[in-house]
């Protein structure tokens, strides 16, 4: 792509960007599926009820009516773009397998909504997505072929890549996907914190890390979701989330396989790391759908540092 002055390069699409990256057209046509599912998510959000659904999630987890749509409307356009073999919904208890040849195919994790709570109080939530080639989904992050999310917020973009830097796309008035943003790179240290998690029940090497970044000044700047956290960190080019083990929860709260893996994935792909605090988490084998992990994710400079405190 050129970078020359004048280049009206914010006005490539989707579809156009993704076939410069020399990749087959089954991984273009499903991340463009995807594209398209999200405008219809993001429509329910915007018209859609926001009451509860009377369900419960395979994790105990009450289900707002949002998420049960946003999932229905992801899972049926997977289904039906012909090239996915496996899918795994945060909302689902098993893997759904939609072809049983997986040769040529994908398998696809998502988070249909992730942070739906925050739709009352018109917060920024989002779409996350994890997609590998052939039908293992319980696969090291590293494996991965393509990550992405969607975050809807007072813009609608997404940010996606397939192993050669990120790249973020806007939504325009006609509902396209035009490039804004290419080669995103994080900067090795930053000066915003993202912590999550209850704070009483952070462990001393957690509180000597959050010392550690007050005292060098970070801002705390939490949201409460996930992907506009991350999308902060990505945009802004500096800063690091986390959340950690906490007291009673040695695992921490987010999901390996719809959260962490798809999220590590952009990051070190814009140059920065994510860790448990003893590895990286694109090296973790997830041992289920429920596997969780903490996770301190960002600049790498920060993340080093709390793996560092983590080893004592």
């Amino acid at each position: 792509m050129s970078n020359e002055p004048g280049k009206t390069r914010f006005q490539l699409d989707l579809r156009r960007h993704l076939r410069s990256q020399n990749i087959c057209d089954n991984l273009i046509h499903l991340i463009c599926e995807i594209s398209e599912a999200s405008k219809y998510v993001i429509n329910a959000v915007r018209t859609g009820d926001l009451g509860v659904a009377g369900t419960s999630n395979l994790y105990g987890e009450q289900q707002l009516a949002l998420d049960v749509l946003s999932d229905r409307i992801l899972r049926k356009r997977l289904i039906h773009s012909g090239v996915v073999c496996n899918i795994a919904s945060e909302e689902m208890e098993t893997i759904l397998q939609t072809q049983a040849n997986s040769e040529g195919l994908y398998s696809v994790a998502y988070d249909p909504l992730d942070g739906s709570s925050l739709v009352d109080a018109n917060l920024a939530i989002g779409t996350i997505i994890s997609i590998f080639k052939g039908h293992d989904l319980l696969q090291e992050g590293k494996k991965q072929v393509a990550a992405m999310y969607i975050l809807y917020g007072p813009r609608v973009s997404l940010v996606y890549s397939i192993g050669n830097g990120v790249h973020e796309f806007t939504m325009n008035q006609l509902m396209e996907f035009t490039l804004s943003k290419e080669n995103i790179r994080l900067k090795p240290s930053g000066d915003i914190y993202a912590p999550g998690g209850l704070r009483k029940k952070y462990t001393p090497e957690n509180e000597k890390f959050v010392k550690y970044l007050e005292d060098k000044g970070s801002k705390l700047r939490y949201s409460g979701g996930f992907v506009p956290d991350i999308n902060q960190i990505l945009i802004k080019g500096k800063g690091v989330f986390m959340y950690p083990a906490l007291l009673g929860a040695p695992k921490g709260k987010l999901r390996l396989l719809f959260e962490l893996n798809p999220m590590a994935f952009l990051v070190e792909q814009a140059g920065g790391a994510a860790s448990n605090g003893k590895i990286s988490i694109l090296d973790i084998k997830p041992e289920s759908l429920d596997h969780r992990e903490p996770v301190y994710i960002g600049c790498c400079e920060e993340v080093r540092k709390a793996v560092e405190l983590q080893a004592g």
